[in-house]
């Protein structure tokens, strides 16, 4: 078969996502900044014993891994088979069994209505064709199943995150959305169109108490978080400009921090049922 030219940039730009999430330790992120979202998200789609779930764009199963403590029957898939190991020897220093899969949420290799609940933990947002990734997800739901996701909003300290590096980094190819354009109710309701009812959507907040100053944060995610590590590799034969980010990734840190070092970090629920 010949490859086309869209098919090749697609792979390519898959590979450098693939990439871009390997770096640094993304583990160490959900592990100690951001646990508390799976664990929600596992609540509020009522994940229960028997279900069968599958966790897309699961990462190291920040997600994944709670609703294997519910019972659930759990698929994990993720773009980065990095992220993928960390998550397998987790589950299996707690005994629990999970199928682990590498897969591009923009081409999920299940049949339709294959799962009772479809679920995505701030994972799924940065597949960068939003409008495929969400077909896929409520075409692998099995009628009256749920789908529940849990988004970094713009206007929160990860969408905030995002446009502060933006200046720093190359313009996205053609086509590809903003990450955080999924913590906007009105864009998700519009990707998931009359293929879902009873939407409940609601913005909540993430305590965040893992940095004592705003260098910490800083240097926490210089050293961690693929796309900051991305940004700061780009900028690597540019000594004023790597000083510009410290500088602005620390007086976002320090914007959003109370007297006691505690950030709150604004993100999207939303649970639906697929009709």
């Amino acid at each position: 078969m010949t490859t086309t030219t869209t098919d090749s940039a697609d792979r390519a730009l898959k590979d450098r996502h693939r990439a871009m999430w390997a770096l640094g330790d993304y583990p160490a992120v959900a592990r100690d900044v951001i646990a508390d979202l799976g664990p929600v998200l596992v609540e509020a789609v009522g994940v229960h014993d028997g279900c069968r779930v599958l966790d897309v764009a699961a990462g190291s199963g920040n997600a994944a891994l709670p609703a294997a403590r519910a019972g659930a029957a759990v698929v994990a898939s993720d773009l980065t088979p990095e992220l993928l190991d960390v998550g397998r020897r987790l589950a299996e220093a707690e005994g629990l069994t999970l199928e682990w899969q590498e897969a591009d949420a923009e081409h999920l290799p299940h049949a339709a209505h294959s799962f009772d609940a479809v679920i995505s933990c701030v994972g799924v947002m940065f597949a960068p064709h939003h409008q495929q990734a969400a077909d896929e997800l409520v075409r692998v739901c099995r009628p009256g199943g749920s789908l529940g996701l849990v988004s970094w909003t713009p206007a929160g300290f990860i969408g905030r995150l995002f446009a502060t590096m933006r200046p720093y980094v190359a313009a996205p190819p053609p086509g590809v959305s903003p990450p955080p354009l999924w913590g906007d109710e009105q864009h998700v309701r519009d990707l998931l169109g009359d293929r879902v009812a009873d939407v409940r959507a609601e913005r909540r907040r993430l305590r965040v108490d893992a940095f004592a100053r705003p260098e910490d944060f800083r240097d926490f995610f210089k050293a961690a978080y693929g796309p900051t590590i991305a940004a700061y590799r780009g900028l690597a034969d540019d000594p004023d400009q790597v000083a510009e980010l410290d500088a602005a990734l620390a007086d976002l840190a320090r914007d959003a921090m109370d007297a006691d070092g505690v950030m709150a970090w604004e993100y999207l629920l939303v649970v639906a049922r697929v009709v």
